[in-house]
């Protein structure tokens, strides 16, 4: 077992984030009941990475709630179980997409996307959208519940090295090297689902910007992240 390090202080500090942004989203309404998971892989190539518990209300999790598990699923450290499906996506993510951060939700107006034939967002249309330009892919096959290492891997490579990944039928992950960035991401990918899914729910016609326009407000919203900083370090004062 090698969780000597589990309260170093580089690691108590990914743990202190993780449960800031576990009760981020319980606070912003992405998350569902004690379902659903985060997770971060320790910076030192180990394949180990840290993941909330089961059976907790991302509302209540606090740093010394979150498990640190090894790319096998084996819980090397943290007093609480894990949740099997969330092993077999999660691992199978970090391993290989190489994304640091995993966040895994079925937040509503972004699994509703899921839930039609396109599947996912169009990132031509809100400005919100534009800084997912070229950064999200579709898994449009539902295959059940993720519940071996095939689906999961299954899942990871469906996702094409993609940041962003609508799950048909099912809910959406998101990844990213920093865990302030990737949640500043998730909580903007469902601000720009539900504009889509109002202005959808309109009938009228969509109007869609032009994709050159939108790759320039990509690079422009992901070349400076200081609002993505600004925006966790206020969570952390309120939360």
């Amino acid at each position: 077992m090698h969780s000597n390090d589990f309260n170093s202080p580089a690691v108590t500090t990914l743990r202190e984030d993780l449960a800031l942004a576990l009760r981020a989203a319980a606070h912003h309404g992405l998350a569902e009941g004690v379902c659903n998971h985060f997770s971060v892989e320790l910076p030192d190539a180990s394949g180990r990475f840290l993941l909330n518990p089961r059976g907790l209300l991302w509302s209540e999790v606090q740093a010394d709630d979150v498990v640190m598990v090894d790319a096998h699923g084996e819980r090397l450290a943290g007093r609480h179980a894990v949740e099997p499906t969330a092993m077999f996506i999660h691992a199978a993510i970090h391993r290989l997409c190489g994304q640091a951060v995993v966040l895994h939700t079925h937040m509503p107006y972004a699994t509703a996307l899921t839930l039609t034939e396109d599947g996912m967002l169009d990132s031509c249309l809100s400005q919100n959208a534009m800084r997912f330009h070229g950064r999200v892919a579709l898994d449009p096959r539902y295959n059940g519940l993720a519940l071996d290492n095939a689906e999961g891997e299954r899942i990871a490579r469906a996702m094409q090295g993609a940041d962003v990944a609508f799950l048909a039928n099912h809910g959406v992950v998101v990844c990213g090297a920093r865990i302030d960035h990737t949640y500043d991401d998730l909580y903007y990918l469902e601000r720009a689902c539900m504009a889509q899914v109002l202005a959808q729910s309109t009938g009228r016609p969509l109007r869609r910007a032009d994709p050159d326009l939108v790759a320039r407000v990509c690079e422009q919203t992901l070349g400076e992240r200081l609002q993505s900083e600004l925006f966790f370090a206020a969570l952390r004062r309120q939360l």
